[in-house]
């Protein structure tokens, strides 16, 4: 095919917004449509280049991949080498896990999926990931496995059926992306049946270009044509932002731009001959290595210390195009020459390097992200792992029927007291077990499940609870030897807004939550919550067990990592804490006037001191995410339930 200046130009107009996007500056707030745009330039390129060579008979599938894998391994191979190291350094146990599992995804061009299933494109925890933006290039990998074969297989029907067959599968993925857009977004944003339709976009654009009967269009078509596509892609850079629903409807903007540049933006327009200017041709031509380069650069300098201020990210772009002229001249161009690399060659070190990553990193996730490294020891108070006790599982002692609870352990002889809850009393088992030894202690519980009694509850993740539930008070009412029950249970549930970052990160919609008590089906999610909770404190008085409430601990709203990362104590306000808590408090006060006996565990002077509260304690990290405790802080949590217990409890 003919060299185009323009694409070149068009290249660069895609990746710059995606860098200065990923940077953080909010004038871009579309530039992520960036990525859009390049869809559609390899739907137009690889189908411009395989129509060519079946035209005249000589397309080979084996020099196709040939060909794709020397324009994105190299390149692509060398980023995820020179990522290792600052991984290796930089990241705690659990982010070295996810790099490492990354690294097999994009080994097998399936990292698009891999991201799908963690957190969200435009989640802050996204972007300390160094390989996201690699979701691209696995979706452009796997289309490439498909279309070639499509056209070989479809080729002696002719072109127009072959049109009519994509446009069937075009559509169908539009309205598919339409859909997943409003109901599953990041469904939606990384995979193949969502995003094709923008690849085939360009794809019909090569078929247009190719019939031979086409008239080339007038100037003035041209010039219309071209500042129409220019208008449409630089009004998604700047007017869409991360609310945008995508990529349905929304993405036929820049999609279309994009179109219509490569239709009419010729060198004879003037659009065309703006993009093809040497600049636009110079960024375009090391748009790849420079969208290699840009999302590792911004991940570890957002997961180091530094102060993160517009100047650097300025710095960092220039050592981006820096990079990216480096690996172009000396990595990239290189592999394109067929003397210096034969095929043989090509394929030899390709699967020689897609093994060492999917070895280097099968490794990382076994060994969770290399957690015996030296310079990851100040972080041994962020594991937390209650299998690992000794504890005897509930199968033991509950039915084994559907649905299980995975909170569930503790001493093989009979109970005399339990802890009951979701994953706020699972971290705390360890540390009130430990401390009250003159009690025989079991935990019955399931993550998500506050002990309800009488209400059906759905949590904000999905977990269906309400036969859970009564499974866990079915268990305390057979088992005789219980005296003392303690509930223990994140109190933000029946709220409509979320304050652990944890949560944030997870994208978990309240709304999504279903709390209807089963006595009272039209109170709402707050009474509903309550009225549960009372019963549950009715049930177990009814069969004289003393009962004490935990209140919770305070949620953060940031990570507590990050708190050994830079040495910072991670300080925040008690009163803050009191007031994003006033409402469940008010309620439970409210119960502990209703039953005398009734105790109830405030635990915020374990973190707060003057007003101030810290998540770091005799240097150690109290807490393992935004909501719950580390071993240590689970130990402390422990002494200091043990020392207001014994004065309370007579």
């Amino acid at each position: 095919m003919d060299y185009r200046r323009e694409i070149d130009g068009l290249r660069a107009l895609a990746v710059l917004p995606v860098i200065l996007f990923h940077a953080g500056f909010e004038m871009f707030s579309g530039g992520f449509v960036g990525v859009d745009v390049f869809f559609v330039i390899s739907g137009y390129l690889i189908t411009t280049i395989i129509l060519s060579e079946l035209e005249q008979g000589r397309f080979s599938i084996v020099n196709f991949y040939e060909r794709r894998a020397r324009r994105i391994l190299p390149a692509l191979f060398l980023v995820m080498l020179v990522c290792i190291p600052f991984a290796w350094f930089l990241f705690l146990p659990g982010d070295m896990k996810d790099f490492s599992q990354s690294l097999v995804a994009v080994s097998v061009f399936a990292s698009n999926i891999l991201f799908w299933h963690e957190s969200g494109y435009f989640d802050t925890a996204a972007e300390l990931k160094p390989l996201l933006h690699t979701w691209s290039l696995a979706v452009e990998e796997q289309y490439y496995l498909l279309f070639p074969l499509f056209l070989m297989l479809f080729w002696r029907l002719g072109k127009r059926w072959i049109l009519v067959l994509l446009a069937i599968v075009g559509v169908a993925s539009f309205f598919v992306a339409q859909w997943a857009s409003l109901a599953k977004p990041m469904t939606a944003f990384y995979l193949l049946p969502t995003r094709g339709w923008e690849l085939l976009i360009g794809a019909f654009s090569a078929f247009y270009l190719s019939k031979a009967s086409r008239e080339e269009p007038s100037i003035g078509v041209g010039e219309v044509g071209g500042c129409l596509g220019l208008s449409l892609i630089l009004y998604a850079v700047f007017f869409y932002s991360k609310t945008t629903p995508f990529p349905g409807i929304y993405a036929l903007t820049p999609t279309i731009g994009a179109v219509l540049i490569i239709l009419f933006a010729t060198e004879q327009t003037t659009i065309g001959k703006f993009i093809g200017n040497k600049v636009f041709v110079g960024v375009g031509l090391v748009s790849y290595s420079a969208y290699l380069w840009h999302q590792p650069l911004f991940s570890f300098i957002r997961t180091s210390p530094l102060e993160q201020d517009r100047s650097l990210f300025f710095l960092l772009i220039l050592i981006t195009f820096i990079l990216a002229y480096i690996s172009w001249r000396y990595v990239e161009n290189p592999f394109r020459d067929k003397k210096k690399f034969t095929r043989a060659k090509v394929f030899i070190l390709s699967a020689m390097a897609m093994i060492f990553f999917i070895i280097f990193g099968l490794l990382g996730h076994k060994s969770n992200g290399f957690e015996g490294r030296a310079s990851m020891a100040k972080f041994d108070d962020l594991a937390y792992d209650t299998s690992t006790l000794g504890y005897t599982q509930c199968d033991n002692f509950l039915d084994k029927n559907d649905p299980k609870l995975n909170y569930c352990y503790g001493e093989d002889n009979d109970p005399t007291a339990l802890v009951v809850g979701d994953s706020h009393a699972d971290d705390k088992f360890y540390g009130i077990e430990k401390a009250v030894p003159a009690y025989n202690w079991r935990l019955v519980g399931n993550s998500s499940c506050p002990p309800l009694y009488g209400v059906r509850f759905k949590s904000v993740d999905g977990t269906e609870c309400t036969e859970r539930l009564k499974k866990i008070f079915t268990y305390i009412d057979q088992t005789k030897s219980v005296k003392l029950v303690v509930l223990s249970f994140m109190h933000m549930y029946p709220l409509d807004t979320l304050i652990a970052a944890d949560h944030i990160q997870l994208k978990f919609n309240p709304e999504d939550s279903i709390i209807e008590d089963g006595f009272n089906p039209s109170l709402g999610k707050i009474d509903a919550f309550y009225s549960g909770l009372n019963r549950t404190i009715e049930f177990l008085h009814s069969r004289k067990i003393k009962t004490v409430i935990l209140l919770d601990i305070p949620e953060l709203l940031f990570f507590p990592s990050g708190c050994l990362k830079d040495k910072a104590e991670c300080i925040f306000e008690k009163s803050a804490v009191i007031k994003r808590q006033e409402i469940i408090r008010s309620r439970i006060a409210r119960l502990s006037r209703e039953y005398k006996d009734l105790l109830v565990f405030d635990p915020l002077d374990i973190y707060c001191d003057n007003g101030a509260c810290k998540v770091i304690k005799d240097g150690h990290l109290m807490y393992r995410d935004s909501h719950h405790l580390t071993h240590f802080g689970s130990l402390r949590y422990g002494d200091f339930f043990s020392n207001w217990y014994l004065i309370n409890a007579h």
